[in-house]
C-alpha cells in the first residue's frame, strides 16, 4: 500500500500495476524473443539451429502471455452479495458506496443480477447482457423516483410521468416491464470513481437476486461466483440461517476451494426494541454462523470464524453517511432521531469494511495473480529452455562450421601445393613427349627419304616430253611421294605417339582428379580423341625449284664422265663457269675437283695439236686397228645409247634426278618437321593440362567460396548465441522480477 493512501485495497492496485508492467516487459521480451527465433528458423544456412518445434514454442508462449496479460488487466477485486429476498443486501452495497445507487428500501427488490464498478468518465450508464448500448443513469432521476414512488403500485395520475426506463431503479425494481431480463441476467452499472472513493482501487460489488426465488444456484454460480474473491452472505438479525441460505453456500464449496465468506446480519437495529435479548440473540446468531463456516463448510477455523462475522444495520450507515455528506448531523435515521447503540452498529460496520478491504486486498491479490505469476515464471522458463537449446545447437554448429572451415581452407593449401608441383611435373613430362616426339618423326623421316628411290619408282603414270605433260607428271609424282611419306611417317609414328598422348593426359587427369571437388569431378570428361598428328612437310613447295635435265646425254661423253666423277652441280659449274653465286656456296673439296675438271677441258680444247701428235705416237704403238675398233665400239655405244634414249629412258633420269632433288630438301627440313610435330603434342598436352587447371581453379573458387559462407555463417551463429545469451538473461531478470513480485505480494502476507 502507499503511505498516503490509507485503504487497503491500495495493495491490489499497486500489486495489480506491478504485475501488469511486468507482464508489458515479458509479453514485448516474448514478441521480441519469437521474432528472434522465426527470423534463424527461416534463415536456409541456419538448418537445424532453430526447430520448428522450438518456433512454435516462441508463438504459444507469445500467444498465452497476451491472452494472459489482457485477463491481468481485467482483474479485479470482486465481492458477491448474497442472501434472501429483502434482507438488505442492496442497502449495505449502498453504505458501502455512501450513495444510493443501486435501489432499496420498500418495494425495492432486486430481481437481476446488479454488477457495480467504477468509470473513469463523469456520467455513470449501465449496460445489460441483451444489449451492449450504454444507457445513461441520471442520478437525480432515480433518487426523484425513489422519492416520489415508493412502489410501483403508488402511481397518481396527477403526478408527472417518471423519467424514461433509464435508471438503475427503473431496470432493477421493475423487470417484469422488462422481458429481456430475468433473474439469471445482469445488468453492469459503471458510476464515477470521483463520486466514490471505494471504486477506485478495482473492486466490483455483485448484488444479487434473493437466494430463494430461483433453483437455478447452479447456473448462478457458474456465471457469476467463480471468479469472486469474497463472498458477503447477508443475513435478517431478526431470523436465523435459512437452509435456502446454507444450501447455497455449499454449492458454493462445492465448486470453489475454502471460498472466503464474510456474514452480515443486517437490520441489528431491530434488537434496540427488546434490548434484555440482544446479548443472547447476538450469542445465538454467532454460534450457528460460527458452525456453518468451521464445521459445515470448513472454510475456516474456530478461532478465525467469529472474525467473519458482524452485526449491522446498512440503513442506518447509508443514511448517517449521506447526512454527513450533505453537510447535516448524523443520527443514522431518516427522521433525525438518534438510535439507541448506532456508534456501536456504526462501529461494527466499519470494522467489517476494513476487516473485508484487508482480506479481499490480499486474498484478491493471491487469487487472481498468483496463477498468472507462476504461469508466467513457467513462460521465462520455457523461453529460457528454449534459449538454451539454440545457443547450444548454435554453439555446436558454429564447432562444426569452423572445423569445416579449416578443413577447406587446409584443402584449398594443398590443392594449391599439389597443382604448383605437378604443373612442374607436367611441363617437365611434356618437354620429355615433345623431344621424343621430334626425335621419332626425325628418325622417320629420314628412313623415309633413304627410301625414296624406292618410293618415286613405285609411281606409274603416263610420261611425255612435252612441258605440258612433263608438269603433270611432276605434279602427281610429289603428290604419291608426299602421300607415301606421310603415310610412312603415320605408320612408324602416330600410334606410338598418341599412346604417349593418352598415356600422358590419363596420368594428368589421374592427378588432378583428387584435387576437384565432387561437384566439379562430375563434370570432369575425357580428353578429345580426335587429335591426330599431322604431318605438312609442304613437298610441293620444296621442290618447287626443281628443273629436269631429260635431253640425251652419252654416258662416255665428257659431260657425263665429269657429272659422273664431281656430281651434277659441279659439272654445271665446271662446263659453264657462268654461275658465281654456285662457287660461293661449294666446299674446298667441290672446288678442287672443279678446278681438275675445268683444267683438263682448257687442256683439250687448247691443244687439239697435242692430241693429234699424241694419238699418232698411240697408233703407231698399239695399231691403227685396235684404234679403229675401239672408236668403232665407242660409235656404236654412242649410237646404242641414242637410239634407246625413250620416254620410259627420259622418265628414269627425271626420277633419279628427282630422287636426289627431293632427298636433298627433305634432309633440310628434317629439323623442322620434327620439331613441328612435337610442338602439335606439346600443344595437345598443354591445352588438356589448361582445361585440367581450369577445372583446378574452379575448385579453388568452389572452396574459397565455401570458405567465405562458413565465415559469413560462423558469423550468424555467434550472433545467434550472442542474442540467445541475451534473451536468456533478460528472461532471467523478468523471472527475478516475478519472484520479487511473488515474495512481496503472494507470500508476504
Amino acid at each position: 500500500m502507499d503511505a498516503g493512501d490509507p485503504s487497503p485495497l491500495r495493495h491490489f492496485v499497486v500489486a495489480k500495476r506491478s504485475i501488469t508492467s511486468t507482464f508489458d516487459q515479458l509479453l514485448e521480451f516474448v514478441k521480441d524473443g519469437s521474432a528472434f527465433v522465426d527470423e534463424a528458423w527461416r534463415s536456409d544456412d541456419l538448418a537445424q539451429v532453430v526447430l520448428e518445434e522450438q518456433r512454435l514454442e516462441m508463438q504459444s508462449c507469445a500467444t498465452k502471455l497476451s491472452a494472459i496479460r489482457d485477463v491481468v488487466l481485467r482483474r479485479h477485486m470482486k465481492v458477491a452479495f448474497f442472501g434472501r429476498t429483502s434482507n438488505g443486501k442492496s442497502t449495505v452495497i449502498n453504505a458501502m458506496l455512501r450513495d444510493r445507487v443501486l435501489p432499496s428500501g420498500i418495494g425495492h427488490t432486486t430481481n437481476c443480477f446488479l454488477r457495480v464498478e467504477g468509470t473513469d468518465g463523469d456520467e455513470a450508464f449501465l449496460t445489460t447482457e441483451a444489449s451492449g448500448d450504454r444507457r445513461s443513469v441520471s442520478v437525480r432521476r432515480a433518487r426523484w423516483f425513489q422519492r416520489e414512488f415508493r412502489c410501483l403500485d403508488e402511481w397518481d395520475a396527477h403526478l408527472p410521468p417518471p423519467p424514461p426506463p433509464q435508471t438503475v431503479n427503473q431496470l432493477a425494481h421493475a423487470l417484469h416491464m422488462d422481458p429481456t431480463l430475468d433473474a439469471g441476467s445482469l445488468v453492469k452499472v459503471f458510476w464515477p470513481k470521483s463520486r466514490c472513493a471505494l471504486l477506485r482501487d478495482d473492486l466490483v460489488l455483485m448484488d444479487s437476486p434473493g437466494t430463494d426465488v430461483t433453483q437455478e444456484l447452479d447456473s448462478w454460480i457458474d456465471k457469476f461466483c467463480l471468479d469472486a474473491d469474497v463472498f458477503v452472505l447477508v443475513g435478517n438479525a431478526e431470523s436465523t440461517l435459512m437452509n435456502t441460505e446454507k444450501l447455497f453456500f455449499h454449492k458454493v464449496s462445492e465448486r470453489i476451494s475454502k471460498p472466503n465468506i464474510f456474514v452480515l446480519h443486517n437490520r441489528w437495529d431491530a434488537s434496540v426494541s427488546e434490548p434484555e435479548y440482544i446479548e443472547e440473540v447476538r450469542r445465538q446468531h454467532l454460534e450457528r454462523c460460527v458452525s456453518f463456516l468451521a464445521e459445515e463448510l470448513k472454510v475456516v477455523g474456530l478461532e478465525e470464524a467469529a472474525g467473519r462475522i458482524f452485526f449491522v444495520s446498512a440503513r442506518e450507515v447509508l443514511s448517517s453517511r449521506m447526512q454527513r455528506a450533505q453537510g447535516m448531523p448524523e443520527t443514522g435515521e431518516p427522521g433525525g432521531a438518534l438510535a439507541e447503540g448506532f456508534h456501536e452498529r456504526l462501529r461494527e460496520f466499519q470494522m467489517f469494511e476494513r476487516t473485508f478491504e484487508e482480506f479481499i486486498s490480499q486474498s484478491a491479490v493471491k487469487t487472481k495473480f498468483e496463477q498468472h505469476t507462476v504461469r508466467a515464471w513457467q513462460i521465462a522458463e520455457a523461453i529460457k529452455a528454449v534459449m538454451d537449446a539454440i545457443n547450444i545447437a548454435s554453439a555446436d554448429k558454429k564447432i562444426f562450421c569452423l572445423e569445416e572451415r579449416e578443413d577447406q581452407r587446409d584443402r584449398l593449401d594443398f590443392v594449391r601445393g599439389q597443382i604448383n608441383r605437378l604443373s612442374n611435373n607436367v611441363k617437365e613430362r611434356i618437354r620429355s613427349l615433345t623431344d621424343d616426339t621430334a626425335a621419332k618423326v626425325a628418325t622417320a623421316l629420314s628412313d623415309q627419304i633413304r627410301s625414296l628411290p624406292v618410293l618415286v619408282d613405285e609411281f606409274r603414270a603416263d610420261f611425255s616430253s612435252t612441258q605440258e605433260t612433263l608438269e603433270r607428271y611432276k605434279t602427281k609424282l610429289l603428290q604419291h611421294v608426299e602421300e607415301r611419306i606421310v603415310s610412312g611417317l603415320a605408320h612408324r609414328c602416330s600410334v606410338a605417339v598418341l599412346r604417349d598422348i593418352r598415356d600422358a593426359q590419363k596420368h594428368m587427369i589421374d592427378s588432378v582428379r583428387p584435387l576437384l571437388s565432387q561437384s566439379v569431378q562430375d563434370q570432369l570428361t575425357s580428353p578429345s580423341a580426335s587429335f591426330e598428328l599431322t604431318y605438312d612437310l609442304g613437298l610441293a613447295a620444296l621442290c618447287a625449284d626443281f628443273r629436269e635435265n631429260i635431253e640425251f646425254q652419252f654416258s662416255l661423253g665428257w659431260t657425263a664422265l665429269v657429272t659422273r666423277f664431281i656430281g651434277v652441280a659441279n659439272a654445271k659449274r665446271a662446263l659453264s663457269s657462268s654461275d658465281p653465286r654456285l662457287q660461293d656456296n661449294s666446299t674446298f673439296k667441290d672446288e678442287m675437283l672443279v678446278s681438275i675438271a675445268t683444267g683438263l677441258i682448257s687442256v683439250t680444247s687448247r691443244a687439239s695439236m697435242t692430241v693429234l701428235v699424241i694419238g699418232g705416237v698411240v697408233c703407231r704403238s698399239v695399231g691403227w686397228r685396235v684404234i679403229a675398233v675401239s672408236l668403232s665400239l665407242y660409235g656404236l655405244l654412242y649410237l646404242y645409247e641414242k637410239l634407246t634414249w625413250t620416254n620410259a629412258s627420259r622418265e628414269r633420269v627425271l626420277k633419279q634426278q628427282f630422287v636426289e632433288h627431293a632427298a636433298r630438301r627433305l634432309r633440310a627440313v628434317v629439323p623442322v618437321s620434327s620439331s613441328a610435330c612435337g610442338q602439335q603434342v606439346c600443344k595437345e598436352l598443354s591445352s588438356t593440362f589448361n582445361r585440367l587447371t581450369q577445372r583446378v581453379d574452379l575448385s579453388e573458387a568452389e572452396l574459397e567460396g565455401n570458405i567465405r559462407q562458413l565465415s559469413f555463417r560462423i558469423q550468424r551463429l555467434e550472433n545467434i548465441q550472442r542474442r540467445s545469451k541475451a534473451f536468456r538473461n533478460r528472461a532471467t531478470e523478468l523471472e527475478t522480477q516475478l519472484e520479487t513480485f511473488s515474495l512481496r505480494y503472494l507470500q508476504g502476507h
